[in-house]
């Protein structure tokens, strides 16, 4: 087992420095910080347990581990990190914002360092190489985002599939049969994002179930991007009458060019999106659309890892908690009945 003497010989400190660190009882230089952080990455290092539950200590922080990356709607995540900031200080905690680019080590660094209580994950993918640290590390922790293995976690995640399947419904009974579903771009499908892959399953799944001819096509959501893959889907496909877009930059270079094609929404093509109400009311015409609840996925995760660092602090087994909010399909100007072919 690796021990706190272990630690100082690898940082080249005392034992004392690198308790204090670990503590936060004096004040040490952030050069000596990160080389005792990064020795007790290297050495994977765990602080007793049981000595820090007898000397109460808790640093009540939790750490946000947030996406930037250009394949994320930050203005989104922004809101849900503000809502996940706001209600840990209800709890008496802060939050400390990590990069996802942190990747595993930031995860370690955080558990076997003690910087903080628990750990939300934002962006999750469907096998999040992640959630073995999480797992391996024992730190309590909740999800904003479904895994293909949730046991052991608790998460909290709108429901993709059932909005895919909306999408499918709604146009099938307005008389549709041939549909583009427009998603993001190929880099988010190949890194097994949960939100894009879920949706499309769920659309796939109801679209083959009524019957419908449909294509998906990623799209950067450029206006370049988006012209390029409007282009080939009416080559492929020219009697498509509907477009489902969840690429939410797509949506505006789509309206355009369907104008500019002398395509008239929706008289002669329906679109409907996965988007948040604002942006589905900001277009002309309105916009048909699917859409849950943002800021409360930062509130529910925030009460999940609160759960578990209760549960875990008594002793206690922490309970494995999922919940996916239900989405809600809003009917607006922009579908209408499938034109009629001649």
């Amino acid at each position: 087992m690796v021990t706190l003497a272990d630690v100082a010989r690898h940082a080249g400190v005392s034992s004392s420095t690198v308790s204090y660190a670990l503590s936060g009882k004096r004040r040490i230089s952030d050069e000596t910080r990160l080389r005792i952080e990064q020795a007790v990455t290297d050495l994977g290092y765990h602080p007793n347990a049981g000595a820090r539950a007898l000397a109460g200590k808790r640093s009540h922080i939790i750490a946000l581990v947030v996406p930037l990356n250009p394949e994320v709607h930050v203005p989104t995540m922004m809101e849900i990190a503000i809502a996940a900031t706001v209600t840990a200080r209800e709890h008496g905690y802060d939050v400390l914002l990590l990069t996802n680019d942190e990747g595993t080590q930031g995860v370690r660094r955080v558990a076997a360092t003690g910087l903080a209580d628990g750990v939300i994950l934002m962006d999750v993918r469907l096998d999040d190489d992640r959630i073995p640290v999480l797992r391996a590390q024992g730190i309590p922790a909740a999800l904003i985002g479904l895994p293909d293995d949730p046991t052991g976690l608790s998460c909290v995640d709108h429901d993709f599939a059932t909005a895919g399947a909306l999408c499918a419904d709604h146009l099938a009974d307005l008389g549709h049969h041939d549909i583009a579903f427009i998603g993001y771009s190929n880099t988010v499908y190949r890194r097994h994002a949960g939100y894009a892959q879920r949706t499309l399953d769920g659309f796939r799944t109801h679209a083959e179930r009524r019957g419908l001819r449909f294509l998906h096509r990623p799209c950067e959501g450029t206006y370049e991007s988006t012209a390029g893959t409007l282009a080939r889907i009416l080559a492929d496909r020219p009697d498509t009458t509907a477009f489902v877009v969840q690429n939410e930059t797509a949506i505006g270079p789509l309206l355009s060019l369907l104008r500019a094609n002398g395509r008239t929404v929706p008289e002669d093509a329906s679109v409907i999106a996965i988007c948040p109400d604002p942006m589905a009311e900001q277009h002309s015409p309105r916009l048909t659309s699917v859409t849950s609840p943002r800021k409360d996925l930062g509130q529910i995760a925030v009460d999940q890892v609160m759960a578990r660092i209760t549960a875990t602090a008594t002793g206690n087994e922490p309970e494995d908690q999922l919940h996916l909010m239900a989405p809600e399909l809003i009917i607006r100007e922009s579908t209408a009945p499938a034109p009629q072919r001649s």
